[in-house]
């Protein structure tokens, strides 16, 4: 039977069918394996199901020997994974897009709310026993309702978030580097614009663009200098594609008015991080696609991709799918 390394507990949605066609050496821990324990771990596996704090590059393809036939990641993202080093193998790798797109536009949109409205700092406010009358300049925030959204990064969640800005009267900007149909902009009310413009005349920009080499620190201080001080930035993308320290100066210097942070850079953030320390910043833990309906549709398609590449068939997303022309 073949042999299968799950990095981490996963939904039973994922685990089960696993279970049945293969020999399952679970991750049984909250904590990530060290490198060493991944490595130890992956030896002699047909497939590895990994999450993105689990690094595959050819260190561990090597350790997990020729026989190594497919790497799920649990993610829609796969900047954890040398996807080149695994198609000089011949190995598929699968991710899990389509059914965290609404979950994570969720997210993306509470965190814009909440940073508007200053929730956190409300939230404590009250905790404090800071609450001793109403007053009518007290914790003022932004208005969302009829403001400009930024959107960068017009995938499927970028799009999600266009309409959801369509029930707030909101107009919509955003820049791609492949812009929308004309059709899908009329029908998202989405107008395309270049970056800059897009900083310059968002209320809110929201960041939906995956990590790469032009993407790393594509906000910096230079692009936050272009903000509205009333702007608001939320990242539900990946923790570098801002640069931290230029946010936190722009924060604590009001550059702009707020920040909500669904990921970071590293990740876990230290509890000593200097974003933490201001009020202005919401930082949540990397949790836009954490409902038990989206975790359980995740853990599926990983099981589902695993499964394929072990009976050699394509997956059922596959990032490198030049792979099949390679080996056919």
């Amino acid at each position: 039977m073949a042999r299968v390394f799950v990095a981490r507990r996963i939904p039973e949605e994922g685990l089960a069918p696993l279970r049945v066609a293969a020999t399952v050496d679970l991750w049984d821990d909250d904590l990530p394996p060290s490198r060493a324990e991944l490595l130890a771990h992956a030896g002699g596996v047909d497939g590895l199901l990994s999450l993105l704090t689990d690094r595959v590059d050819d260190e561990l393809l090597d350790a997990a020997g020729a026989q190594l036939k497919v790497v799920a990641n649990l993610a829609v993202g796969f900047d954890n994974i040398d996807v080149p080093a695994c198609t000089r193998r011949g190995i598929p790798v699968g991710n899990t897009p389509g059914v965290l797109t609404e979950t994570t536009a969720d997210l993306a949109f509470i965190l814009m709310m909440a940073a508007a409205r200053r929730l956190k700092e409300a939230i404590d406010y009250v905790r404090e026993d800071r609450w001793q009358t109403w007053g009518p300049l007290l914790l003022l925030g932004v208005d969302v309702h009829g403001a400009t959204l930024g959107i960068v990064g017009f995938g499927r969640i970028g799009r999600e978030m266009a309409r959801r800005a369509a029930g707030f009267s909101m107009r919509v900007l955003y820049h791609d580097v492949q812009r929308a149909t004309p059709e899908d902009e009329a029908a998202l009310g989405a107008t395309f614009v270049p970056l800059e413009t897009l900083l310059a005349e968002s209320d809110f920009v929201t960041l939906h663009v995956n990590l790469t080499a032009e993407t790393r620190h594509l906000v910096d201080g230079r692009a936050l200098g272009r903000m509205k001080p009333t702007a608001v930035l939320v990242n539900t993308s990946r923790g570098p594609v801002v640069d931290q320290q230029a946010l936190f100066e722009a924060l604590r210097d009001g550059t702009i008015f707020a920040a909500g942070l669904d990921v970071t850079d590293p990740e876990p953030m230290p509890a000593d991080d200097p974003l933490l320390s201001l009020p202005n910043c919401i930082v949540v833990p990397h949790i836009a696609s954490a409902t038990h309906v989206t975790r359980g549709k995740m853990a599926r398609i990983a099981a589902e991709n695993i499964l394929a590449g072990l009976r050699g068939e394509r997956l059922r997303a596959c990032v490198n799918p030049e792979v099949y022309e390679r080996v056919g």
